[in-house]
């Protein structure tokens, strides 16, 4: 039913309230709805925050939309792990009410003894409200309220009093609520850090330390043991999630060999994804990579370094995967009896078996969540989730409530190229990030448009993270557009989301298509060991790692670039010129930390350009002036509204602007 002051329209809410809407803790997320009243009474609205104790927080004051009349806005920071709620709280304001017709009638010389006394009776109001041990504020509505009764003086001076900022301030501060209406509460749901901010990196351990024999050219894979040497590198490079494919055994059965062929040699040793063989299946590990014991030392390593290893959980089989032989009705058969395989038109996949969840889902559901806590106990505590848009939203529910609710620090990213609603349900049902369509978004107004999504649109319902390329994707960007191509979209993801991701090779600037027009790489991973001369592309300058250790940095020095909701978008003349910030802002409005950031997106030509920041989206004035420290290059400007920018892609394509000072 309609409150009595109604209030309309509450965001973030995700699916009528059952589902919380998503927080992290310590970023703010911003509360609106529409609240209105008949007449020409005027209203005030707060937000009232419940922590998971149940501790009722202070409120916070709700401000009238700019643009959007009748709308009202707060932003409000979780500072505690787990479930939230929050309410909207609207009520008649009889303060407010006064205010503005006294300022209307007494200089107009109507009802001035009359608009005096109302006055009067409603600051003695205030004042029965206000704490005993606040003297200043009695003092000050004790000096309202004589120059109410002070026929005395001009009516002028008198409402001057009644109009002080100071006292303004207070009556802000301790309002008269009448008819309080509240609508809510509606839950959201604050996760650790982790969930909103983290620098990914994704490589196959059986590449890494493996050896090629130079007489045969017989391939040795690497092992945990040998991949842990390569942590260390990882970690220079200030990345803090490390994921791995999937490093359970591979099937035999349909194995793929080099380039995705149907014809594999004896020793091909096939795609991660084809899970399952005659060694084990989800809860196993590779032979060749070692044993449980090397991978638990292998996530000690990593702890050790401040990295969190992400561990791929992907839901399908390969042909002779265990599963296959016990449980046969968790697939499908087609009418000729066999097992239908992963088919995405044209693509392909005879060595995957899908996994159907219409047959015996309990079953399904208890071994899966048995699989999770297996390796759960190993100390992961992310999972990069392969295709669960083709799982059903139900399950993935199911499964996440059930770990949020022993162990609510795991965390789970969606790796979901696939419709928005889609993409949403994933996310609104407790994916804590999600893979997004970055890798696709190259030109100017498609980055903008998006950063503004979701950063603004959908925040309350996933979190992006911005992988510049992945073992399935290499976007023809990449593959023409030489080492600046490279340098941009690092620069774009890095600033542009608090988290994002690089895989393997893209530091060597690795940028070859099987075939033209196809995003799948020549020689790609996914079907065999690669070799990376790591150490010989340093030593000849061949490498993108100093640039990606200096963003990781820049990243960690600046708490603007940690949060999502935060994104400004700013005008360039040039459709090739990017310009964006991002701030964290003081109780005044000013910035306290703001990073501004301008690319070049034409990796092949210099552009030269005027940037026009919006300054008052900023909290800053038209006139104000800013001291910017280039991150990326150690230079410093003094900047204002309008700018002149010159990026030469073969220099140095960006500027990563940190405002040193304002004026």
């Amino acid at each position: 039913m309609v409150g009595r002051i109604p209030v309309m329209n509450v965001m973030p809410v995700v699916d009528l309230g059952r589902l919380p809407a998503k927080a992290t803790v310590d970023e703010p997320f911003p509360v609106s709805a529409s609240v209105f009243r008949e007449g020409h009474d005027k209203l005030g609205a707060e937000v009232v925050l419940t922590d998971p104790t149940g501790t009722r927080r202070a409120p916070v004051r709700m401000v009238k939309h700019e643009e959007v009349p009748d709308r009202y806005d707060a932003w409000v920071t979780p500072d505690a792990p787990g479930a939230w709620t929050f309410e909207v709280q609207a009520w008649s304001d009889p303060i407010a009410t006064w205010q503005h017709a006294a300022g209307i009638k007494v200089p107009a010389e109507i009802d001035v003894e009359l608009m005096f006394t109302e006055g009067r009776l409603l600051l003695e109001r205030v004042q029965a409200d206000l704490p005993r041990t606040d003297r200043s504020a009695h003092e000050l509505v004790a000096g309202a309220i004589a120059a109410c009764t002070d026929t005395a003086r001009p009516a002028a001076a008198r409402l001057a009093v009644l109009q002080s900022p100071d006292l303004e301030a207070l009556l802000l501060a301790h309002p008269l609520r009448e008819l309080v209406t509240v609508e809510g509460p509606y839950p959201a749901y604050a996760d650790r850090t982790r969930a909103l901010f983290g620098s990914w990196y994704e490589f196959f351990p059986r590449s890494e330390g493996a050896t090629r024999d130079p007489q045969t050219g017989a391939v040795t894979s690497g092992t945990f043991v040998t991949a842990a040497k390569r942590l260390d590198a990882v970690a220079e490079m200030g990345f803090d999630v490390l994921y791995l494919p999937p490093i359970h055994p591979i099937g035999e059965v349909n194995r793929k060999g080099p380039n995705n062929t149907l014809t594999p040699g004896p020793d091909d040793p096939g795609s991660p994804w084809a899970i399952g063989s005659k060694d084990g299946g989800h809860d196993a590990i590779h032979p060749d990579l070692g044993t449980i014991d090397d991978f638990d030392a292998f996530v000690a390593r990593a702890r050790e370094l401040d990295i969190e290893v992400a561990l791929d959980l992907a839901l399908q089989c390969a042909p002779d995967h265990p599963w296959v032989t016990s449980h046969p009705e968790w697939f499908t058969t087609r009418a000729d009896g066999t097992i239908a395989y992963a088919e995405n038109p044209p693509k392909k996949y005879q060595d995957i078996y899908p996994v159907n969840f219409d047959n015996d889902p309990t079953g399904i559901c208890r071994e899966v969540l048995r699989v999770v806590r297996h390796w759960m106990s190993h100390g992961v505590r992310i999972f990069r989730v392969d295709n669960p848009h083709t799982k059903p939203l139900a399950f993935w529910e199911w499964l996440l409530k059930e770990i949020r609710r022993t162990d609510p620090d795991v965390l789970f990213l969606s790796e979901a190229f696939t419709r928005p609603a889609m993409m949403h349900g994933l996310g609104a049902v407790g994916y804590h990030q999600s893979y997004t369509y970055f890798t696709w978004r190259t030109a100017k107004w498609e980055i903008e448009e998006y950063l503004l999504e979701v950063s603004h649109e959908s925040d309350h319902l996933m979190r992006p993270n911005f992988f510049v390329n992945t073992p399935d994707i290499l976007h023809g960007f990449l593959q023409y557009g030489g080492p600046a191509a490279f340098k941009i979209r690092a620069v774009v993801a890095a600033t542009g989301s608090p988290s994002w991701g690089v895989y393997a090779g893209y530091e060597l600037y690795e940028h070859v298509a099987v075939k033209p027009g196809s995003e799948e790489y020549l020689d790609s991973e996914k079907y065999q060991i690669r070799i990376r001369d790591w150490d010989g592309a340093a030593a000849e300058g061949r490498t993108l790692a100093p640039y990606l250790t200096r963003l990781n940095e820049v990243r960690r020095q600046h708490p603007a670039l940690q949060q999502l909701r935060n994104v400004t978008v700013h005008s360039t003349d040039d459709e090739n010129v990017l310009c964006f910030s991002k701030q964290t802002t003081g109780a005044d409005g000013r910035p306290e930390d703001l990073v501004i950031v301008v690319v070049n997106l034409d990796p092949h030509a210099a552009r030269e350009t005027m940037v026009h920041l919006d300054l008052p989206a900023l909290g800053l004035g038209y006139g104000d002036s800013l001291v910017v420290h280039d991150e990326i290059t150690g230079a410093d400007w003094s900047w204002s509204q309008h700018n002149y920018v010159r990026l030469d892609p073969y220099d140095e394509p960006a500027h990563v602007l940190s405002v040193r000072r304002t004026a």
